[in-house]
């Protein structure tokens, strides 16, 4: 009898150490991939909860965009980063999103994301629509860059079927439009661009101005915005060119209780120059950038925040 005892007082004791871990990480966080800029920014964002939330411990996992906002619908995290017109997508079950989200609740907009559409600036183009029988080079099919490209072309009354398309890699869509193979190249990232500077050594560009086509890109996808390349961005771009936006931000699980989320995005709005060290895009971030609308409802205990700080938003 005392040696049965004994025998499960050591298997209660050794599955105490077992889940001991799993108790640890109170909330799981998918950041991205090896090399990305999600990894740094979700460490810093580890450090600075644990700061502000007493008791918690929040455990950093690899993800992806589609992949976090799956993720968190699916109960296997409790907070991940995403970008917005894919978690739109994802609300709207669209693919490759299987069955629309249920459980997935906007905490924060971090910093835009930029489409740009680049011409060589003696090609006589200057609004989407005169690309009409021209080469356009943009990413490979499933791509960001490319699933825009196709949209904005679209809108425009336009198709693939209509230009010369080419679906390939930065470098090489800078090769075809310095080699006049492509009047346009078609990119969705941030600002500088290394590839459109990489062009803009060789040739004179100009970006085009995207404002126009937002109303039915919007109709598309709500999570687009309209966002400013300042002027001086690139060589001999001398005046702001508003083009399409869209947003890395985070989600958040809609079952995360209210006061745990308001400190969260508390602390964000307090330390945005804390993160600014790892993505300067953030270092100027404002209440009312966060909370700016991209087409996905906030938590309520985001909303809470920034219902104190003057703004009203959408809430779950």
């Amino acid at each position: 009898m005392k040696t049965s005892l004994k025998a499960t007082g050591l298997a209660f004791g050794l599955a105490l150490t077992i889940a001991a871990p799993a108790l640890a990480a109170d909330l799981k966080l998918m950041t991205g991939p090896q090399g990305g800029v999600w990894v740094p920014l979700g460490g810093q964002l580890k450090d600075l909860w644990e700061k502000a939330i007493p008791g918690v411990n929040v455990q950093s996992l690899p993800g992806a965009g589609i992949a976090n906002v799956r993720g968190v619908d699916e109960g296997k995290a409790d907070i991940g980063f995403g970008n917005s017109i894919s978690t739109v997508d994802g609300l709207a079950g669209n693919a490759p999103f299987p069955k629309a989200t249920s459980n997935v609740c906007n905490l924060a907009t971090l910093y835009p994301q930029y489409y740009q559409l680049v011409v060589p600036a003696n090609a006589g183009v200057n609004s989407v629509k005169d690309l009409k029988g021209k080469g356009v080079s943009t990413q490979p099919r499933g791509n960001t860059g490319e699933l825009i490209t196709g949209q904005l072309l679209k809108v425009n009354g336009l198709s693939y079927n209509d230009v010369k398309a080419s679906f390939v890699s930065y470098t090489d869509s800078v090769a075809q439009v310095k080699d006049g193979h492509a009047a346009a190249f078609g990119l969705g990232t941030a600002i500088p661009s290394g590839a459109v500077m990489d062009l803009a050594s060789a040739r004179d560009i100009k970006l085009l101005d995207l404002s126009s086509s937002l109303p039915e890109m919007k109709k598309l996808n709500p999570g687009y915005t309209l966002v400013t390349v300042p002027k001086g961005t690139y060589p001999k771009q001398d005046a702001d060119v508003k083009v399409i936006g869209y947003a890395t931000h985070l989600v958040v699980s809609c079952k995360l209780p209210a006061d745990q989320v308001y400190t969260m995005t508390k602390t964000i709005a307090d330390n945005v120059k804390t993160l600014g060290s790892v993505n300067k895009s953030i270092a100027s971030v404002t209440p009312k950038e966060m909370a700016e609308d991209i087409g996905v409802p906030f938590h309520p205990g985001a909303a809470k925040f920034y219902k104190e700080a003057g703004i009203t938003v959408k809430s779950k």
